[in-house]
C-alpha cells in the first residue's frame, strides 16, 4: 500500500467510526493535527474529484510552441490564399484587357 493509500485508509476508517483520530494519527507516526489537516485535503480532493466535468474527452495538455507553429501555419495560409485570389484577379484582368483590346478595333469607312 502506498502512503497515500494508508492514509486515505486511516481516513475512512476514522469517518466510519473504526478507530479514533488519535489511533489513526498514532499509527501513521503523526500528530493529531496533521491528520487533520490530510483529512482536510483528502476530502477536499475528493469532493473536486466528484465535481461535474465537461462532456468529452478532456482537451490535451498544451504546447504552447506547438499553439505558436499552428497559429504561425494558419497565418501563412491565409496569406497563401490572398496571393491566390490576387493572381485570379490578375488572370481575369488579363483577359479582359485583351479581349477589350480585340473587340475595339473599329473599322474605318472608306468613300
Amino acid at each position: 500500500m502506498t502512503p497515500s493509500e494508508q492514509r486515505a485508509h486511516f481516513i475512512l476508517q476514522v469517518r466510519t467510526g473504526q478507530i479514533t483520530a488519535q489511533e489513526a494519527a498514532r499509527q501513521l507516526g503523526i500528530s493529531r493535527q496533521a491528520f487533520y489537516k490530510w483529512e482536510k485535503r483528502g476530502l477536499k480532493g475528493l469532493l473536486n474529484a466528484l465535481q461535474d466535468q465537461p462532456p468529452g474527452r478532456p482537451k490535451g495538455t498544451t504546447d504552447p510552441e506547438k499553439d505558436q507553429l499552428q497559429s504561425r501555419v494558419e497565418e501563412l495560409e491565409r496569406k497563401v490564399r490572398l496571393y491566390e485570389k490576387r493572381d485570379n484577379l490578375r488572370a481575369l484582368l488579363k483577359q479582359w484587357e485583351e479581349s477589350d483590346d480585340s473587340g475595339s478595333s473599329t473599322k474605318k469607312n472608306s468613300k
